[in-house]
C-alpha cells in the first residue's frame, strides 16, 4: 500500500514537472532579466557593485548568489590534462530542431521601442513596424524621443520542448 502511494506521488510530481510553465522575461527599461520555473526556481541577472554580473537564484525556499564571470582557479594540473585529451563529439542537433524548439515558445508580451537617432530612417521603419503589429500582444513602435527599450515575456512548458524534439 505504501509503495502504491509513493508511486502515485512520484507520477504526480513527474506530471507536474512536465506541465509547469517556464517563463523567460526581459525588460530593459526596468533592467529585469530572469528565467522562472513557476513554483520551483527563479534565476535573475542583477547588476553588482563588485562584479559586473550577479546571478540571484531562488530554489524553493533557498536564495543563492553567484558570480559567473569570477575566475575559477584549478590547482590540480592532472584535471587540466585529462580535459584537454578528451575528443570533441559532433553535435547532432540540427538547425531544424533548434527552430522547432524556438517555435514552441509562446509570446506573452512583446514591446519594442526604437529610436535610431536618424529621423529619416525612423520614418522608414514606421510602416514596417505598423505591419508587424498584427500579432497578438505585440507592440512595436518607433519614437523620435531617444527611448530604446525591449519588453519580452516568453512562456513554454517542458512537455512542448520534449514534443518538438521527438516530432522533428
Amino acid at each position: 500500500m505504501l509503495l502504491f502511494i509513493l508511486l502515485i506521488v512520484f507520477l504526480l510530481v513527474i506530471f507536474y514537472l512536465l506541465f509547469v510553465p517556464i517563463i523567460l522575461y526581459v525588460n530593459t527599461a526596468r533592467e529585469q532579466y530572469f528565467i522562472q520555473i513557476k513554483g520551483l526556481a527563479k534565476a535573475s541577472i542583477e547588476e553588482d557593485k563588485l562584479e559586473a554580473i550577479k546571478v540571484h537564484l531562488k530554489v524553493l525556499f533557498f536564495n543563492f548568489d553567484f558570480y559567473p564571470l569570477k575566475k575559477i582557479y584549478i590547482l590540480d594540473k592532472r584535471k587540466i590534462e585529462k580535459n584537454t585529451l578528451k575528443t570533441k563529439k559532433n553535435s547532432t542537433t540540427s538547425f531544424k530542431k533548434v527552430l522547432h524548439i524556438i517555435k514552441s515558445f509562446e509570446i506573452n508580451h512583446c514591446r519594442v521601442e526604437i529610436d535610431s537617432g536618424d529621423c529619416i530612417f525612423n520614418s522608414k521603419l514606421y510602416p514596417v513596424f505598423a505591419l508587424l503589429n498584427f500579432y497578438r500582444d505585440t507592440n512595436l513602435s518607433v519614437n523620435f524621443e531617444g527611448r530604446n527599450s525591449v519588453l519580452l515575456s516568453l512562456r513554454n512548458r517542458p512537455i512542448r520542448i520534449i514534443k518538438s524534439f521527438i516530432n522533428n
